[in-house]
């Protein structure tokens, strides 16, 4: 007799714990082997006793300090602007310093593992503040959209005021053709027209399935983040301090052209002063973030070394650019990661001393009412 196969909730469960420890390992592993993997084939390419003699012989780091006080700068401004946000929900007001906290924390713990610091300062927030946690990750999402919008914005500059070097680059080598080609080719947009087609299909006639409801949720949050941006109050003030998030962003790579003699030359009057350069070489970075890496470590230098030689730049000078900024960056992300775990702490220690001469002030009081 065929022994029938086990189908008891125990194997139910047993697997549905499998699928999810090996989606969480994929989570952790994914970003370490992006960066891994970019990082070796950079340093195939480019020696690194190079790039250490050129950074002792030529940096200037005046301009890399002054670039990771910007980097502080626009850290800060995004906290207080995440603060306008939380507000619109309806989460309490918190002191600017702990919004600006959220954000040095959560950036520190990116790079140890992408998303992880979205998760941070969404539980940190939800739990200080004894807000709901659905409503403060809905701000996030909002966030990140504001994000979303003024990369796009800025990729679509960069498209029109630096055409010539990016037609430049699509004519000589023969990636930028064939993108050219993809993107021309009426194929791509009858498939995508297809592929949304079908998955509107599938959401209308499968509304009742779990996986189509969890979706729905999902976007649900997604479009309640996104609707808070032109609902809430004091919208001048939050665009605002998204300009100066950007403008302080774009500085980061703007500033620390002046840090090497190679990248110095780009800052000529033909190139804008530096400025058309320094927007290639921005948007290429900000762009990379798409790719899920421990801090952007591998994409991101990459993305610049790569903008950096369409201007002429040298793959060595170039790496040595895009790791030393990296440093710098990642050094100053690292101490607002310490500033941001030494403020909660402290906040901690004070609210447990306080719940204790609370209780022990109000005991006295409650023993002289028994006896009375």
């Amino acid at each position: 007799m065929t022994p029938s196969k086990d189908t008891s909730p125990k194997t139910s469960v047993r697997t549905s714990d499998g699928r999810k420890d090996l989606r969480k390992v994929l989570g952790y592993a994914l970003p370490f082997g992006v960066s891994a993997a970019l990082i070796v084939w950079l340093f195939h390419k480019v020696d690194v006793r190079t790039i250490i003699s050129i950074t002792r012989e030529s940096c200037d780091y005046r301009w890399l300090l002054a670039m990771c006080a910007v980097l502080v700068v626009s850290r800060s401004v995004r906290g207080i602007r995440w603060g306008i946000q939380l507000r619109a929900a309806g989460v309490r007001r918190m002191p600017a310093f702990a919004e600006m906290v959220s954000i040095y924390g959560a950036y520190a713990l990116n790079l140890i593992l992408t998303g992880v610091g979205e998760v941070w300062r969404c539980i940190y927030v939800a739990r200080r503040q004894r807000a709901s946690l659905s409503t403060v990750v809905g701000t996030d999402l909002g966030d990140r959209i504001s994000d979303a919008i003024m990369i796009t914005l800025l990729t679509l500059l960069t498209v029109v005021v630096a055409s010539p070097v990016l037609r430049r680059f699509m004519d000589h080598y023969s990636i930028g053709r064939d993108v050219v080609a993809i993107l021309s080719s009426p194929w791509l947009w009858i498939c995508l027209a297809g592929v949304v087609g079908a998955l509107v299909w599938v959401m209308r006639s499968h509304s009742q399935n779990s996986i189509v409801l969890r979706i729905r949720r999902e976007c649900a949050n997604l479009w309640d983040g996104f609707r808070v941006l032109f609902t809430m109050k004091h919208q001048l003030r939050f665009w605002s301090y998204t300009l100066v998030i950007w403008v302080a962003y774009f500085l980061l790579t703007y500033l620390s052209f002046f840090a090497f003699p190679f990248t110095r030359a780009l800052v000529r009057p033909e190139l804008a002063y530096g400025l058309l350069p320094g927007l290639v070489v921005f948007v290429f970075g900000s762009v990379s973030i798409a790719v899920p890496a421990s801090g952007g470590l591998g994409p991101w230098n990459l993305a610049v070394i790569f903008a950096l030689s369409l201007y002429g730049v040298d793959n060595a000078d170039a790496a040595t650019f895009a790791m030393v900024v990296w440093a710098f960056q990642t050094v100053t992300q690292v101490l607002l990661g310490v500033v941001s775990a030494a403020y909660i702490a402290r906040y901690r220690r004070d609210n447990r001393q306080g719940r204790r001469q609370s209780s022990s002030s109000s005991s006295p009081r409650s023993a002289g009412a028994r006896q009375g």
